[in-house]
């Protein structure tokens, strides 16, 4: 099921962004009925048993003792309209994720079938075989059924359900965290770049460079320089960074991170999958909660991701500050001159 839900949510999504439908005769030649007509349908009756209870009620014509079940059936029809008001807004919120840029296709995509209903989407009109419909129940909740080519079966959607996973802060379809805006910010907190770095957003400036105290240097202070060779013998220096202190001093930044995305488990899923899985995905059934080990390959792989993806781009090919030791200069007359530097300093 998760294999089919990667792959159905990415052909619902070429076919939405595609234009490829527009140069279809067939879909051309044809009407397109996108009137479900949800509310109209749904409350096509209720007039008349409104009236039918009300009239009931006032003559105490009842068949319930007091004219209980006649009473609270009349509350719930005038509740309907708007529960069915705000049943609607919150599954089409819930549902729009599907449409996010970093959205990932391992949530179920029979939402993305339902969000494209809902938007009238083409290839998803009555037309095509789909259809919506609302059913008030006689407990006072709200059904929405979801039938169509791309369902299994009948998709139920109760109100009472959806309000209740909403009001816990659970969805239906998971949004996944930003990591890359997560990780820029992380990149300006870890504490490796000075303030001077920062612009009045908060962001590095381009011209950012790793504090000085990160550089790798030679017990006279001198800068350890890793020589690349240009070509037609020309070489430059480039600066060299002591990892592990570098990683020492961002660990507490990058572990506080990941225990924020830990705490919500299935964003944390989401993430996993869109940024860090390498193509070995989390199933949002099966893995939550999430067992020790995959919180701690998460932790490791999110690690790497930083470092490979942010930080090592102000790590690697750093010219020196200094004008005289950024200069190009000759491989052959540097071979000789640290030779001779060497010959000297042990007195051969």
């Amino acid at each position: 099921m998760d294999n089919k839900n990667l792959i159905a949510n990415l052909t619902i999504k070429q076919m939405v962004q595609s234009s490829a439908i527009a140069f279809n005769k067939e879909y051309l030649s044809r009407s397109s009925d996108v009137n479900f007509d949800i509310l109209g349908k749904a409350f096509q009756d209720t007039g008349k048993e409104y009236a039918k209870l009300k009239i009931a009620v006032e003559n105490n014509n009842c068949i319930s003792d007091n004219c209980y079940f006649e009473i609270n059936r009349i509350k719930q029809l005038k509740q309907a309209p708007k529960d069915a008001l705000d049943f609607l807004s919150l599954l089409i919120s819930e549902v729009e994720v599907t449409e996010e840029p970093n959205f990932d296709p391992n949530n179920n995509y029979e939402y993305t079938v339902i969000n494209c209903i809902l938007k009238e989407r083409p290839g998803f009109s009555k037309t095509d075989g789909y259809d919506v419909r609302l059913y008030l129940l006689e407990d006072g909740t709200q059904d929405l059924v979801f039938v169509g080519p791309m369902f299994q079966e009948p998709f139920i959607i109760n109100n009472s359900s959806l309000n209740a996973l909403a009001e816990a802060g659970i969805s239906v379809v998971v949004s996944t965290p930003d990591l890359n805006k997560d990780m820029m910010k992380l990149l300006t907190g870890v504490n490796i770049f000075s303030s001077e770095d920062l612009n009045d957003k908060g962001e590095l400036r381009p011209s950012a460079k790793i504090k000085e105290q990160f550089v790798l240097k030679n017990p006279d202070g001198t800068f350890i320089y890793k020589i690349v060779d240009l070509g037609n013998g020309k070489g430059r220096n480039l600066l060299q960074y002591d990892m592990d202190k570098i990683m020492k001093t961002a660990q507490p930044f990058i572990e506080a991170e990941v225990a924020g995305l830990l705490a919500i488990e299935q964003e944390a899923v989401a993430a996993w999958n869109v940024y860090l899985s390498e193509g070995k995905y989390w199933s949002y059934v099966k893995d939550l909660p999430l067992s020790q080990n995959k919180k701690d390959l998460f932790k490791e792989k999110y690690k790497y991701y930083f470092m490979d993806n942010y930080l090592k781009q102000f790590t690697e090919n750093q010219v020196p500050t200094n004008p005289e030791d950024a200069a190009i200069f000759d491989l052959q007359e540097a071979k000789m001159a640290k030779a001779q530097a060497f010959i000297e300093a042990n007195n051969l």
